[in-house]
């Protein structure tokens, strides 16, 4: 029997780097953008700041996740990496979602989250801990997940993620507000309820 082994990721760089640019008189197109003439690279290129000032939270689920990309950060091109700030107000959820193109690392800088995600078919396992300043949690490529503060005051977390779009697929925002909508037909007998609770669920989203 031949067993074949397949690892998914962002394609290797074939050069130091490739900061981001718009126009392509000045740049070679390269993953996706142009990448600017290392010549010109300068220091800001690959510098970042803001991740300091805290996010509004107030929205329906009591959370921001800021998300800083190549498109944001052009130093990041053909890196391979990404990563955000997350806040939480008070009792506030970073829904579950997967992100299809990337495996996640969270450390929490303040407050106590309760976080998790969910194993594959069939087994859909629940694998959760509650997390304090300074802990460090997994969310595996594509896999549903979640955070959660439980704890009395807001809460901060930095996010890493392995590629340079990690994409982000929140599952009811998906399931429910898609557009054009789902059919009621699909989604009464996926979820094994009338249509009455389906067109509640979709005037939510």
């Amino acid at each position: 029997m031949t067993v074949f082994l397949v690892s998914a990721s962002d394609p290797s760089p074939l050069q130091d780097f490739c900061v981001a640019v718009n126009d392509s008189r000045i740049g070679v197109f390269v993953n996706g953008k142009f990448c600017k003439d290392p010549n010109l690279t300068t220091a800001d290129d690959f510098y970042f700041t803001g991740l300091n000032i805290p996010r509004n939270t107030s929205n329906p689920v009591g959370s921001v996740a800021t998300l800083i990309t190549a498109d944001i950060y052009p130093g990041l091109n053909t890196l391979g990496i990404a990563f955000a700030r997350v806040d939480f107000a008070t009792n506030g959820l970073n829904p579950p979602h997967t992100h299809p193109r990337a495996s996640e690392i969270l450390t929490v800088l303040e407050g106590t989250l309760y976080a998790g995600f969910v194993t594959s078919n069939p087994d859909n396992r629940l694998i959760t801990k509650v997390l304090y300043p300074g802990d460090a949690f997994v969310f595996p490529v594509g896999l549903i997940h979640f955070q959660l503060n439980i704890g009395n005051t807001s809460a901060v977390a930095f996010a890493a993620f392995s590629s340079q779009n990690p994409g982000r697929i929140d599952i009811a925002n998906a399931v429910f507000g898609s557009t054009p909508p789902l059919s009621n037909d699909v989604l009464t007998k996926a979820f094994q309820v009338d249509e009455d609770v389906i067109r509640d669920l979709q005037a939510q989203f």
